[in-house]
């Protein structure tokens, strides 16, 4: 029994020191994410910044009535949804296309040259980049010069409201299909290459044994994947669409999170924007916890 108990407080004290690392972090966490969640009580209030929280009218439902009734709240869903999904449709398939591609490559070293280029613009900043995509795809930019070139009409990708979207969606896609094919190219690697020689010998070829070996044996990872991107639907990518979008396009670029930040912050009607964004948090929670029993149901695994 003594023994028992040394040996527990041994382990206790073990973990104390990762106890102390966590601590900071946990600090953190509580300042900025669990303290603001205070100020959710302004989407009940009309909210007057000389008067606080405390000294505000109460309003109840009032805001969020008003959202509901408003018609612009529809196409600022359905510009979230298509935005988003684009982003999660093609870049998931661009990650498994390349993180397969990728497994082909037996030179180590044009291997790991070609991760790290393809991996670079994930750490980038839209702040950075939107400068970039500007200077491609304005009306003097490149890619109108190539189209000039070729005998073609330019093309205003960042006001026609018909190709706003696509060109989220694509340079979304390019930012991010490098960084999130890591977890597909791990779940290749962790496939039997006995399944590969076997079918090999038996005369499959390769594409044979992509679609019956290495697909089904990414499955699991796959799903996965789609059950936790499920619950990112209604953010279809903040720093993206208000560096890139104007006034011409807000009828297909505009989004709930650009639009709670025009309402909360630059026309400061705070309780309507703080009554949208809380709306879009709990839906995004509902799916988020509608995604965990899918991951469980298909995948057999757990997001938490």
């Amino acid at each position: 029994m003594k023994k028992r108990n040394m040996l527990k407080s041994k382990r206790r004290q073990s973990e104390l020191s990762y106890h102390a690392m966590m601590l900071p972090g946990m600090i953190f966490l509580l300042i900025f994410s669990y303290i603001p969640m205070f100020g959710l009580v302004m989407a009940f209030q009309d909210f007057v910044p000389a008067k606080g929280i405390l000294g505000s009218h109460w309003a109840g439902w009032k805001h969020f009535k008003y959202m509901i009734a408003l018609p612009d709240i529809r196409l600022l869903v359905r510009n979230t949804v298509v935005i988003a999904l684009g982003k999660i449709i093609i870049g998931t398939a661009m990650a498994i296309l390349f993180a397969i591609l990728l497994n082909e490559i037996k030179n180590r070293l044009l291997k790991k040259s070609v991760q790290t280029i393809v991996y670079l613009p994930h750490f980038l900043s839209w702040v950075v980049l939107a400068s970039v995509v500007v200077n491609f795809f304005n009306l003097d930019g490149s890619v109108n010069q190539l189209l000039a070139g070729l005998g073609f009409e330019k093309l205003n990708f960042l006001g026609s409201n018909r190709l706003f979207q696509p060109l989220l969606i694509g340079t979304d896609v390019w930012k991010e299909f490098g960084y999130n094919s890591i977890v597909y190219l791990a779940a290749i690697t962790a496939i039997d290459p006995g399944l590969h020689e076997a079918a090999a010998i038996d005369g499959a070829s390769w594409r044979k044994r992509v679609w019956h070996i290495t697909l089904p044996g990414m499955m699991p990872i796959i799903l996965l994947m789609a059950a936790m991107n499920l619950s990112s639907i209604l953010s279809a990518g903040f720093d993206q669409v208000y560096n890139l979008y104007s006034p011409m396009v807000y009828e297909t670029g505009d989004i709930l999170d650009t639009y709670v930040y025009r309402m909360g912050l630059i026309s400061r009607q705070y309780s309507f924007g703080t009554a949208v964004g809380l709306l879009k948090s709990i839906i995004g929670m509902a799916l988020m916890l509608g995604s965990n029993g899918l991951a469980r149901k298909f995948a057999d695994r757990k997001i938490f």
